[in-house]
């Protein structure tokens, strides 16, 4: 199983800053942020799933515009995996005829351009001998993560999340846990942002992160722009066991 990078910034601002979006294999999105756009028209013809975290703009924006752009010229629907809430949230704000068509009814409501699938936590979809489980996750609107598992390794994405002793539970029992991906949105100086927001600053991402007994690489997304830089310094002078490292568009995964 290969993951690539096409977003992992908490914004834009040049081709370096594109949101949550990652790549697996050629046909599994999880989350579909700005980052989607940078593929060519034949990778994005070749997408069948995606798996989101939740429903906030930046980890679904590109889903309006690739079902558009590809869905004439694919024999099935594109397939949108995500919890009751979020599927709800889609359908009420975002495919609603006022923002964007409704895609589950068209061509026609019997064979579509876009259907929906609901995950439920812990429950692994299983896809060409891959398995996506959603993860818990701590967030302001019903969110999860993701736990991928090729049958050699696993990687888990924390999605947005806050502080969340369930989540290291899960991994902690992960015998062959290789990447973890977890965010860190804000720096120490926006610590009460991060708390209301419900994401992670450095100060919290070293609590979270003594709750890990696993040793995987340990990558950090969703950072800020114009606080990217401090916020690295900080987690590596708060974080020493895991030494994070901050995730790059276009880095490649192999489990």
């Amino acid at each position: 199983m290969r993951l690539r990078v096409l977003g992992c910034s908490g914004g834009i601002g040049g081709r370096h800053l594109r949101t949550t979006s990652f790549l697996v294999d050629d046909d599994v999105l999880v989350d579909a942020g700005s980052g989607v756009g940078d593929l060519s028209l034949d990778e994005l013809t070749k997408i069948d799933h995606i798996f989101l975290t939740h429903s906030h703009l930046d980890h679904v924006t590109s889903i309006p515009f690739l079902v558009d752009t590809v869905g004439g010229m694919r024999e099935r629907p594109l397939t949108v995996h995500a919890q009751p809430a979020t599927i709800e949230i889609l359908r009420s704000h975002l495919f609603n005829w006022s923002i964007w068509p409704d895609f589950t009814e068209i061509p026609t409501p019997e064979a579509p351009f876009l259907r929906y699938e609901y995950v439920e936590l812990g429950s692994a979809v299983a896809l060409g001998g891959r398995r996506f489980t959603p993860l818990p996750a701590v967030h302001t609107v019903p969110a999860v993560g993701y736990l991928l598992e090729s049958g050699s390794g696993s990687l888990a994405f924390s999605g947005d999340t806050g502080p969340n002793d369930e989540l290291w539970a899960i991994l902690n029992r992960l015998a062959d846990l290789k990447v973890l991906i977890v965010e860190t949105a804000f720096s120490d100086k926006e610590r009460a942002l991060a708390e209301v927001s419900k994401h992670l600053c450095p100060s919290m991402l070293a609590e979270e992160l003594a709750k890990l007994e696993r040793e995987p690489e340990v990558w950090i997304t969703h950072l800020k722009p114009g606080e990217i830089e401090l916020t690295m310094r900080e987690i590596g002078a708060g974080v020493r066991r895991h030494r994070p490292r901050m995730l790059q568009n276009g880095q490649v995964f192999e489990i």
